[in-house]
């Protein structure tokens, strides 16, 4: 499932026309290797959201070449047909609250999406289950969203995201709500979890104690990217000397 991981050339989005027209992203090159996290930062109104929004087929870019694992998604327009399933298979999104549905239980939660995409019930329960087992909550598979810690809630929304086993995730502040110890645990699993499962993550974060954790980071302002290499520690690394 490795593919490409994610490769995105000359990406732009214009909101508006004429006068009025805004530029939320100009002309954006990025690339995450299967296996590799990297962070993308930037202030309020930089463009980050607007790129996870391109990049999870959200919203239409205006123009530029997008490619998610083995699969040319935009080129100057949609390549894919169907953008719902194109987000609900190979799109893993975790974001900063976890979203779980409150009246189904944790294996279910993270069981829906492969069910909704054709998987028979048991296999998805079954691959739920391992991936709950791997995150270390499967002690709560059957208990409701409402009995879980937030961390524990993190952890099956990071199973969610997994469970179609998508090329690309895109996390949206997983840690803001987190402590610090939280915080690092999520991260770890993310970068576990991307080597296992040779995945690209973007994380999107303001999380100044999860920032050296990135061996390479992508720098927004105005629309624009500047790719920062070699700066960060590494998660290893950061974890060691902390």
């Amino acid at each position: 499932m490795s593919g490409s991981g994610i490769q995105i050339r000359d990406l732009s989005k214009r909101y508006g026309e004429g006068d009025t027209a805004v530029d939320a992203l100009k002309h954006v090159d990025m690339t995450v290797a299967p296996g590799e996290v990297v962070g993308l930062i930037g202030p309020s109104g930089s463009g980050k959201s607007t790129l996870l929004k391109c990049l999870g087929a959200v919203i239409d870019p205006t123009a530029g070449r997008m490619v998610l694992g083995d699969d040319v998604i935009y080129d100057n327009g949609w390549r894919v047909r169907d953008l719902r399933a194109l987000r609900r298979d190979k799109i893993g999104f975790v974001f900063q609250a976890p979203y779980l549905i409150p009246f189904l239980d944790v294996t279910d939660n993270v069981a829906l999406l492969p069910m909704l995409g054709g998987v028979p019930n048991d296999v998805a329960r079954e691959r739920a289950m391992e991936l709950l087992t791997v995150l270390d909550v499967h002690h709560r598979a059957h208990a409701m969203p409402s009995q879980l810690s937030g961390g524990e809630q993190q952890r099956v929304a990071i199973a969610r995201g997994l469970v179609n086993r998508p090329p690309v995730i895109l996390a949206d502040e997983p840690t803001a709500p987190l402590d610090s110890e939280r915080a690092m645990a999520v991260i770890r699993i993310l970068n576990e979890m991307a080597q296992q499962f040779e995945t690209a993550i973007i994380v999107v974060t303001h999380d100044e104690k999860i920032i050296p954790t990135f061996k390479r980071i992508y720098h927004i302002r105005d629309g624009i990217t500047h790719e920062e290499v070699g700066q960060g520690r590494g998660f290893e690394q950061q974890v060691a000397t902390a």
